[in-house]
């Protein structure tokens, strides 16, 4: 629809929820809490924290003397909360709806209106362990999936600041040159280039020195190398990155993960508030023995200065945090389930309760009652004298495994005729 709304079919919506219980799953197993924050945020909370992706978000009209605006993310409304409760140290889940004022695009899992799936720690803590969990939980999640194979790059914003002093980019303009970089996964150097010369306002020389860097991906090798660099390793803010990340690949080393993730210089992220260490996951399919992108399904980083922005006295509190893109996964698992043939169930109900002749309507009543209290999953047709046939059809088109049959013979022996719908075995 116009709006980005989704789909709510049965089978559709039983595939949303396997998908959430496997994300939710592994948060829990990492010790997060659950916890919400409102959809509308005073509109000065979200202002500033965006770049380019400000004009993204729905402002509201003027309610009563305030100006408001629905969340564009769930980061923001996380700083904003913490700052506001003095809260220091958190592992928190948070999934919710978010909204952008964007061109939809079904096909891609883009919408206006859709969820986001975010974990976050918040604490003073030594450098690099939380934000290799991160990672941990990206790689988990995208491995129980099966969504084929993937690649997590990661970079840092230091690094990126270093090059682009090194380069001779003026601060003012660091920002305006990191969306450019970001583009570069989805556009080639050249187009790039011509971006930061054209409309960055960037000399053609400062752009070829940014593009001796940026192109380059690797891992270890590639950031031993770099602290050797002898313009990079003279800029304070690149060299502790670089330190930063070398420790991260020891830890990921340990995690033994280290074969899924790539240090790309080219990632950039284009949301203002990240300040080290930045991620993003994508899909990659072979072409031609070449590996292409697929497109991202996760990303996150390290914002140690949002929190205090919020905060009267300025205080900060380091975080790190993943969103988990959880409408584009949903896509390729629809399109997946789709293409399979597979049918999704659309209840997890165990049994029916039926009968085969008429007035026997209290006996099913009392039946599943029992059922249900014991805990089993079960349901009967919303029907007096429902046709014995008519039952056995239902659990045949929803996929429920077994049927109790209940009828005047059972009655009087004291029994229950359980009824396996595929095999039509009878005990």
């Amino acid at each position: 629809s116009p709006q980005g709304t989704r789909d709510q079919r049965p089978a559709h919506m039983a595939l949303r929820e396997r998908l959430f219980a496997t994300v939710v799953a592994c948060f829990k197993r990492h010790g997060a809490a659950a916890m919400d924050t409102p959809a509308l945020e005073l509109r000065e909370t979200l202002m500033g924290k965006y770049g380019d992706s400000a004009k993204l978000i729905y402002e509201l009209q003027d309610q009563g003397g305030e100006l408001l605006a629905l969340r564009y993310d769930l980061t923001v409304p996380f700083a904003r909360y913490l700052a506001m409760n003095k809260i220091t140290t958190m592992k928190r889940y948070h999934i919710a709806k978010v909204y952008r004022r964007d061109s939809p695009a079904t096909s891609r899992g883009r919408y206006r209106e859709f969820y986001q799936c975010d974990f976050d720690i918040a604490g003073h803590f030594d450098p690099m362990i939380p934000d290799a969990e991160c990672l941990k939980i990206v790689h988990e999640i995208l491995s129980e999936l099966k969504l084929g194979d993937f690649l997590i790059k990661v970079n840092d914003r230091r690094i990126l600041h270093g090059v682009f002093a090194i380069c001779g980019i003026p601060e003012s303009k660091f920002v305006s040159t990191c969306s450019s970089v970001d583009k570069l996964d989805k556009m080639p150097w050249e187009d790039v280039r011509s971006e930061m010369v054209g409309e960055k306002g960037l000399s053609p020389e400062a752009a070829d020195r940014i593009g001796e860097y940026v192109r380059l991906h690797g891992g270890l090798d590639l950031i031993e190398q770099l602290l050797q660099d002898p313009k990079l390793s003279q800029n304070k803010l690149a060299k502790e990155g670089l330190g930063d990340m070398k420790l991260l690949f020891e830890y990921l080393t340990l995690f033994g993960i280290t074969g899924k993730i790539c240090f790309d210089l080219s990632l950039a992220r284009g949301l203002d508030y990240y300040t080290g260490v930045i991620f993003e996951a994508v899909l990659v399919q072979q072409n031609d023995h070449v590996e292409e992108s697929v497109g991202s399904v996760a990303g996150g980083g390290r914002y140690d200065g949002l929190v205090g922005m919020f905060d009267p006295k300025g205080r900060k509190v380091p975080c790190v945090g993943v969103s988990i893109g959880i409408e584009r996964i949903f896509s390729i698992m629809e399109r997946r389930v789709k293409a399979s043939g597979e049918k999704v169930r659309a209840t997890e109900t165990q049994v029916l309760v039926a009968t085969p002749q008429k007035h026997l309507l209290g006996a099913r009543l009392k039946l599943i009652s029992e059922l249900w209290d014991a805990g089993i999953k079960a349901e009967i047709l919303y029907k007096k004298d429902p046709k014995l046939l008519k039952q056995l059809q239902y659990c045949e088109d929803t996929g429920i495994p077994l049927v109790a049959i209940i009828g005047e013979q059972e009655l009087v022996d004291g029994v229950v005729k359980l009824r396996v719908v595929t095999t039509r075995e009878e005990v």
